[in-house]
């Protein structure tokens, strides 16, 4: 029999729907049960491709004597950490102040009044490693709630008092004017803790840190520091060499759990692939290396390919999957959407989908199975020799050691194991829609759109990235927005359903700013700026910055306020950047305002941690960087318009903002372009910077000498 899960519309709820506990969903309706029936609630919190959370649930969650126990002593409740990030961070904050340490699946035991008392993450069956049975836990929670409940009410007190500084944190930082040295100290820290041997950051488990890794690329940029674009270009080549990239099909796993991009966690995750598109783009279009921007090329194919539904119409519920990357761009009709997530495990395995065994590879390619295996990595024995705790005994998770000539050379080779593949069974997919991770990639494709449409043989695919944009845009305006302009978080079967937190709206607007730069169509100039007043009415927070939940959102045991950016940006650093993006467009000047106070406060901690403030730090690398604000003026269409638009993109542009009006499109809804018109019957372009404008050229060469470029 199904539980009250069988209700919900998140895949991975749907996946516990058939548990014996009698799982009930975050609300009102399992809070009261806890009270009535004066019980501790159990609260579990995973997500659809956490490989971690399957296996707690196949062994103890699927187990009948388990579930008898956790369904005579508590209230048991099921969260989808994607779907309530609030919740997430609650909780998140308290098993980490409570153990020293978090991770999914998280478990967490709450008084009835949602304080928590206890936790952990993983509990496995049996005593193991240190750890207690998940059964010696739950009754541990059960005899101390019978015999030292007025202690446990105390600490989850303490503990919620604890949060609730913690998530007030702003208030313990001095603000100081905003000042490059930031940026440099930010650096040298970053320059410190990097791995020359193997790139990237830390040990094993290794993650890919697309926000420190843009803003090293704009601060090489802004210094021309040579040991900021090796630590990039060192990084990107060795995750896309590794085992973490998807050699086949494109599109990175979620991270190495060597320290040497070997064994991935097989999960692909939407917001990994959106930041590490734009990064490898960036890359390409600083260093002209053709193998990054086949690497973004390539990830944002998979995207379309596997991750990507399309439907004809806003209202169609009947969204199908992009099953290829279509030859014809109008294939991409109407709205389009983007999943969430891919699991890591297929058949109950981790990575089976991915891995090779040297016969299978014969079985395809035949002769030239040898020269591919010695340019992957293949071996008889496999990754079993790593060491890693993801062994894999007979099977290999391919790895280009050879040199990127021969990885071009065999391409077509590669193109026949893909096609082969197809014929596995695939992992599982978490098919829910998410405003916020929509919006990254969103930006996505609307940059690599615009940044690849002059390059020879892709103005089609470039053609399709910008149908794949504006398509996500639709969707998103139309599905997840309100009657009154509000946001929703989540999407499923036609279903919109969440109030929409502060990542929602500063994601989204980034998407619609690179949209508008790739169309020019000002709706998404207008519908970015409309979201940001939503944004500044309902999430400000009084001493600066923003609270992740809005104003009328549920009431929790404290109103999280996330300042540090984790695998995806915090909607603060993102906000930051997002309002002085949009402040260049609009001319307003409160945005800056805004920006420059939460900055302010957040230098010392940019500069002591940068790897957890890299939107923070590449907002205020923006922000100090008297960004150009360029307004083009002539018919989109012609020739001499198009020669001043491609000035304006020309290469790695990180510190402007461009619009392009017509001069009978007056009055614009782009403040820039107000009030601005022809210059002798050409089209012209004004170049301001602080809000204080150049004389308007007409010539690309007077255009790129106000950028500053000869």
């Amino acid at each position: 029999m199904s539980n009250r899960l069988a209700n919900e519309t998140s895949p991975y709820l749907l996946q516990h729907a058939d548990n014996p506990v009698d799982w009930y969903p975050w609300g009102e309706e399992a809070l009261q049960k806890a009270k009535d029936e004066d019980k501790p609630i159990f609260l579990s919190i995973g997500y659809s491709a956490c490989h971690w959370c399957h296996v707690m649930a196949h062994e103890s969650f699927e187990d009948e004597d388990i579930a008898a126990l956790m369904n005579e002593y508590f209230v048991n409740v099921k969260v989808d950490r994607e779907e309530r990030p609030d919740l997430d961070r609650i909780y998140m904050n308290a098993v980490q102040a409570l153990t020293g340490s978090g991770g999914w699946p998280m478990s967490v035991f709450l008084t009835p009044e949602g304080q928590p008392f206890y936790g952990g993450t993983y509990f496995p069956p049996e005593p193991r490693y240190g750890m207690p049975s998940f059964v010696e836990a739950l009754m541990a929670v059960v005899d101390a709630w019978g015999k030292r409940r007025r202690e446990l009410v105390a600490g989850g007190e303490q503990l919620v008092a604890a949060i609730k500084r913690q998530m007030a944190a702003t208030g313990n930082l001095k603000p100081e004017a905003l000042k490059p040295e930031t940026l440099s100290v930010a650096f040298e820290n970053i320059s410190s803790a990097f791995d020359p041997t193997h790139a990237g950051w830390g040990g094993g488990p290794k993650f890919p840190q697309p926000m420190a890794l843009e803003f090293l690329l704009r601060y090489h940029h802004t210094t021309g520091d040579a040991r900021a674009l090796e630590m990039v270009t060192q990084t990107l080549e060795a995750m896309a060499r590794g085992g973490m990239y998807d050699q086949l099909g494109g599109g990175f796993h979620r991270y190495s759990v060597d320290d040497h991009w070997l064994v991935p966690h097989f999960e692909k995750m939407l917001y990994d692939n959106a930041q590490l598109a734009r990064v490898y783009l960036h890359a390409w279009q600083v260093t002209g290396n053709e193998f990054f921007r086949t690497i973004a090329r390539e990830t944002l194919d998979y995207v379309v390919r596997e991750m990507t539904v399309v439907g004809a119409a806003a209202n169609d519920q009947q969204m199908l999957p992009a099953q290829h990357l279509p030859g014809n761009a109008a294939d991409l009709v109407g709205c389009i959407a983007f999943y969430s997530t891919q699991d890591a495990d297929s058949e109950g395995e981790e990575g089976k989908f991915f891995v090779w065994t040297p016969e299978e590879i014969r079985a395809v390619l035949g002769d030239e199975g040898e020269r591919f295996m010695e340019a992957y990595g293949v071996t008889e024995e496999g990754n079993a020799s790593t060491g890693s705790a993801h062994g894999f005994e007979g099977k290999s998770i391919l790895e280009l050691t050879d040199s990127l000539e021969e990885r071009e050379a065999l391409a077509e080779a590669r193109r026949r194991l893909f096609e082969a593949r197809k014929a596995r069974v695939h992992p599982g997919r978490d098919d829910k829609v998410l405003t916020s991770w929509n919006g990254l990639m969103l930006a996505a494709f609307a940059e690599a759109a615009r940044a690849l449409g002059g390059e020879d043989g892709l103005a089609e695919r470039a053609h399709i990235y910008r149908q794949v944009a504006s398509g996500n845009a639709e969707f998103l305006l139309s599905e997840l927005r309100t009657p009154e302009g509000r946001l929703h978080h989540t999407w499923k079967d036609g279903v919109a359903r969440v109030n929409g937190y502060l990542e929602d709206y500063t994601h989204l607007i980034e998407g619609l700013l690179e949209l508008y730069q790739t169309t020019f169509d000002p709706r998404w100039y207008v519908a970015a700026r409309e979201l940001a007043e939503m944004m500044i009415e309902h999430f400000s927070a009084p001493d600066g910055g923003f609270f992740d939940t809005s104003d009328d959102h549920e009431t929790l045991i404290a109103r999280p306020r996330e300042l540090q950016d984790n695998a995806v940006p915090s909607g603060n650093g993102m906000a930051m950047t997002a309002l002085l993006k949009l402040a260049g467009l609009s001319n307003e000047r409160r945005y800056v305002e805004l920006a420059d106070q939460a900055l302010a406060q957040m230098q010392s901690m940019m500069a002591q941690y940068p790897l957890g403030f890299g939107q923070w730090l590449q907002a205020l690398g923006y922000a100090l960087s008297q960004p150009a604000e360029i307004a083009i003026v002539g018919d989109p269409d012609a020739e001499d318009t198009q020669v001043l638009l491609a000035v304006a993109r020309d290469g790695y542009r990180p510190f402007q903002v461009v619009g392009l009006g017509a001069p009978d499109a007056q009055p614009s809804p782009v403040s820039l372009l107000q009030d601005r018109g022809l210059l002798g019957g050409r089209a012209a372009v004004y170049v301001c910077r602080n809000h204080v404008c150049q004389a308007p050229v007409t010539e690309p060469e007077e255009l790129r000498a106000q950028l500053g470029e000869r």
